[in-house]
């Protein structure tokens, strides 16, 4: 039997798993920030995380949300099958899995979420890069974060894409 839950239900589940990563939505606001602010001077903190929300509450972004962390678990307590297991764990620079799930998420809002996106997975702002060097100094994959880092960069392009999408 299928289970199906409320999008509040798997919102909190997301915003709790995010935060069980150390990320916040005031942390994902001020990549937003970032990347509007230049385009839209009056562009408030506030604004930004009502974006993230909206986001948030989408439903397509919520499963791409869960599946990603969820795939970083459980590589994280070694529970996937070899080769794949040492692939994400290590996260492999030719494995491409980990941006393209969060392309589901940035495609919902055109192109200014795809250019966005792409500018962040290289940039690497904020807590994207807090982020992207604890898995890059975790030799041993005690922490796997292969998915959050692309994740976190999708949610802020998105809402960015929103917010220029309803300013500009």
């Amino acid at each position: 039997m299928a289970y199906k839950y409320s999008t509040e239900l798997l919102y909190e589940a997301a915003v709790d798993q995010l935060h069980n990563l150390g990320v916040t939505l005031d942390d994902i606001a001020e990549i937003v920030h970032l990347l509007q602010v230049d385009y839209i001077p009056d562009l408030t903190m506030g604004e930004c995380r009502e974006n993230i929300v909206a986001v948030l509450q989408k439903r397509e972004v919520l499963h791409a949300v869960l599946t990603g962390l969820a795939i970083d678990d459980l590589a994280e307590k070694g529970m996937l099958p070899e080769p794949i297991q040492s692939i994400i764990a290590s996260d492999e620079s030719l494995y491409g899995i980990d941006e393209v799930l969060p392309l589901g998420i940035v495609n919902l809002y055109g192109t200014i979420g795809l250019t966005n996106f792409g500018y962040l997975d290289k940039k690497k702002v904020g807590i994207i890069d807090h982020l992207d060097k604890l898995k890059r100094s975790n030799v041993n994959h005690e922490h796997v974060e292969t998915f959050a880092d692309d994740i976190v960069a999708a949610i802020a392009a998105a809402a960015a894409a929103r917010i220029a999408h309803t300013r500009l």
